[in-house]
């Protein structure tokens, strides 16, 4: 009976640390259009999005705004302690004055992952362009790692293909996994089995991807990498994973008035 009780325990915990982290920063729309409505709410998280799993985020290390084209500004001072999925989250509000394509992004703290015997620092991105501006949404910002767009990511309808390159330190990171999990925040979807919770792809020679969104919504990509350097733990070198996350809204259409 032991033994039956030790091996159900290991093979939940393997269910468990199988399960996909993602770094989330998700803005409270997906574009300002309504100058009534420019002030975007800015949460960010660290969680296992289909499934609706949080975890604790610590405040972040760097958490900023580039409208293209133009310097990062720091957003750290206007970040509060809120809650997401029962865990610590933070969010911030930002008010959009000007035509532009915004780029939020977050560097997070490493987190430590005993289950992955690792840390986990995921770099966050979302992109929300405003009063009908869509210039500079491909442009990198220089993040030690990040996902940089082929296909412009915002007024993409579920079922349009969606194309991105990674760089890992500048350069495009071949042959490297990319997951992808959608935001189930309204609990609209169940996975039919656990692999199809986390959907995974991988980068060609170029670093580049592709991925079709089946239905509408907010979905996340991170692309996984080992970084150079490690962190003690317990006295040990420990891998860094370095994630490169972009989340991308897709839309169903309106539909027609008869």
């Amino acid at each position: 009976m032991k033994r039956i009780a030790l091996c159900l325990a290991l093979v939940l915990g393997m269910a468990h640390s199988a399960q996909a982290h993602f770094g989330m920063i998700i803005p409270s729309q997906g574009t300002v259009d309504d100058k009534a409505k420019a002030n975007v709410a800015i949460t960010l998280a660290f969680a296992h999005p289909m499934e609706l799993e949080g975890m604790n985020m610590v405040r972040p290390l760097e958490f900023g705004v580039v409208n293209a084209g133009e310097e990062k500004s720091s957003l750290l001072p206007a970040l509060k302690e809120v809650k997401l999925l029962g865990h610590q989250a933070w969010q911030a509000s930002y008010a959009v004055k000007k035509p532009g394509v915004y780029t939020f992004y977050t560097v997070p703290a490493p987190y430590w992952e005993p289950a992955e015997d690792k840390f986990i620092q995921h770099i966050t991105k979302v992109i929300v362009p405003a009063f009908g501006d869509d210039e500079g949404w491909d442009e990198p910002l220089g993040l030690k790692t990040e996902i940089v767009p082929l296909t412009r990511p915002f007024g993409n309808y579920a079922g349009n293909i969606f194309t991105g390159r990674v760089l890992l330190d500048g350069k495009p990171a071949a042959n490297c996994e990319v997951e992808v999990e959608y935001y189930n925040k309204d609990k609209k979807y169940a996975a039919p089995n656990d692999y199809a919770v986390t959907q995974v792809v991988k980068t060609n020679a170029q670093g580049e991807f592709s991925f079709v969104a089946p239905w509408a919504g907010w979905w996340g990509f991170a692309a996984l990498n080992d970084a150079k350097e490690t962190i003690k733990q317990d006295g040990k070198d420990k891998t860094i994973e370095l994630g490169a996350v972009l989340w991308v809204e897709f839309l169903a259409p309106k539909t027609g008035k008869k």
